[in-house]
């Protein structure tokens, strides 16, 4: 274990890194995130069951970290109205409210449940393939790392995935989402 794990050290950190820097944002948090799900793994060897690779649970301890710095990040900002913070913000870009309105939430919650629901109709096959690449954000290749396939077989599974599901996606949101045929279809095109 602690061989693939130096391995994966040597080897595996960039795609560590541009997975936390995905959910934070910052090159710093990132890094720190990546700091922080080393330790906690070198320090947690002994609790690796082998009930997966070793990568897929370094990147699950690295997703955890980032999603934990996430939660420590203060929710509000608190300033003057007369101060000028040397940035030049009027004061209705500064007092906004830059996160997801509840409408678009509620969609998007709703869009999930339904792929997730769809996504089960899909072949074993086809179904991992698409779980790891578009669920679960791995890329091209380390999906096809995981699943121990050619890359080009990684798009070619995901592409008919996408294409299976696409048609149910279209008429599950029928005339109730009229106008978001092709907005709802990008929780399954994100990454590809």
């Amino acid at each position: 274990m602690a061989q693939q794990l130096e391995q994966i050290l040597a080897s595996g950190l960039p795609p560590l890194y541009r997975r936390a820097y995905r959910i934070l944002g910052n090159a710093a948090d990132a890094e720190d995130a990546v700091q922080d799900a080393l330790l906690a793994a070198y320090t947690h060897l002994n609790q690796f069951r082998g009930q997966a690779q070793i990568s897929t649970w370094l990147t699950t301890i690295v997703l955890n970290c980032a999603r934990m710095q996430l939660r420590r990040r203060p929710r509000h900002f608190h300033g003057s109205l007369d101060e000028s913070s040397g940035e030049p913000l009027s004061v209705p870009e500064r007092l906004a409210d830059h996160r997801p309105n509840p409408e678009d939430e509620s969609i998007k919650s709703e869009l999930r449940d339904r792929l997730s629901h769809f996504h089960r109709q899909l072949s074993p096959t086809l179904r991992r393939t698409f779980q790891l690449r578009h669920i679960d954000g791995l890329s091209i290749r380390e999906t096809a790392r995981v699943l121990g396939i050619p890359a080009g077989t990684v798009k070619a599974q995901s592409a008919r995935a996408r294409q299976k599901l696409e048609p149910l996606m279209r008429r599950a949101l029928g005339l109730r989402y009229r106008r978001l045929p092709n907005r709802s279809l990008s929780l399954v095109n994100t990454a590809s």
